[in-house]
């Protein structure tokens, strides 16, 4: 799995850059491994021809330059690709495709047929329709949940930066960091700083937040510039590598702790949160105090600790009207007071992944 960002595709202007594109595709070309790209750029793409000299504010002017910019990013990549005998699929994502179980489900089937066909897949997100992406998102999270959906072997975020680094590179005294192998690793580093590129929208958190949903699901990510994809692809040690944290998890948990929105938050006293936590109980009504949000039985929500910091979060057995008048009660006692249908748990823990 490659990721690459707008601004390792095009020029400060906005328009593609003809030989980063073949720079980029001749490196996936060669790679003797399956490779999916998801690739920005559809917006910044569309900028030159629309006559706008930087990315706009307003929404339906970044839907337009999307709209515009899109088939522009496909036939450069359609093109340079063929050079190398090699087919192209486009694959248009937007949260639901990967919050959705059904549409998780659907999209995997999708890449997987493109795959088995010799295809490479270039994913983006639909930003001609979607709109929390536009404002809020980036690319960086849906390559790090797509590389979960293939089962891929590696993650490769290319940027416009060769690594991680200590502080700003373009200040004195920022060193690089070539490993990450933990979340300590990166206690006194600065990566709460923008970007450079001027017609993206992520970051270094972005790039960071990525490193840890891939890593946490079993997949190394290797975060190094545009230039740097043939080394990165052969294995070569080049710039910032996360270390997986852990063997891969089951799917329907990484799906729920990763590809999901929590729709509310129920608040634990401390011994539930024990209960949860160390003895990977399922959550009962008598350890809950406090129910926020509007979410029906079988949505998402996060359970927090007294101080309302999210420890997990699991599917939940009832609606939000149902839980105020069960909280601090026992399963025993509702049940004899309510019927056996509420002897269930809130959350049962087969539905539960920690945070």
């Amino acid at each position: 799995m490659v990721k690459v960002g707008s601004s390792s595709l095009t020029t400060a202007a906005g328009g593609l850059d003809a030989q980063r594109v073949d720079a980029l595709v001749d490196a996936l070309a060669r790679c003797p491994a399956e490779v999916v790209l998801v690739s920005s750029g559809a917006i910044a793409a569309g900028l030159a021809p629309l006559g706008l000299s930087r990315r706009p504010r307003d929404l339906a002017t970044q839907q337009a330059a999307a709209s515009v910019g899109q088939g522009l990013l496909m036939r450069a990549y359609n093109d340079a690709f063929a050079q190398h005998q090699r087919v192209v699929g486009q694959v248009l994502l937007t949260v639901d495709d990967v919050t959705r179980r059904v549409h998780y489900r659907n999209a995997y089937r999708t890449l997987r047929r493109l795959l088995d066909l010799r295809a490479i897949p270039v994913v983006n997100e639909n930003d001609t329709v979607a709109t929390e992406e536009i404002r809020f998102g980036d690319n960086d999270r849906l390559a790090a949940l797509v590389a979960s959906l293939v089962h891929a072997d590696l993650l490769v975020l290319l940027s416009d930066v060769d690594g991680l680094y200590t502080g700003d590179p373009s200040l004195p005294g920022s060193t690089a960091v070539t490993d990450v192998r933990s979340p300590d690793d990166l206690r006194h580093i600065n990566v709460k700083r923008p970007g450079k590129a001027g017609v993206g929208t992520g970051g270094m958190v972005t790039k960071v937040e990525a490193a840890r949903i891939a890593t946490t699901s079993g997949i190394p990510v290797v975060l190094t510039s545009a230039p740097n994809a043939k080394a990165a692809l052969a294995g070569e040690p080049v710039g910032t590598l996360f270390h997986r944290q852990r063997e891969r998890p089951q799917a329907r948990l990484f799906w729920l702790a990763h590809a999901t929105s929590p729709r509310g938050r129920l608040h634990l006293d401390a011994g539930a949160v024990q209960a949860v936590i160390q003895r990977h109980a399922s959550l009962l009504p008598a350890g809950i105090t406090a129910v926020d949000g509007r979410f029906a039985a079988g949505d998402p929500v996060d359970l927090v600790d007294v101080g309302g910091v999210p420890v997990a979060r699991g599917l939940v057995n009832y609606d939000a009207t149902e839980l105020p008048p069960l909280l601090g009660r026992s399963t025993g006692e509702l049940a004899k007071a309510l019927g056996p249908a509420y002897e269930r748990e809130v959350v049962h823990r087969d539905d539960l992944v920690l945070l």
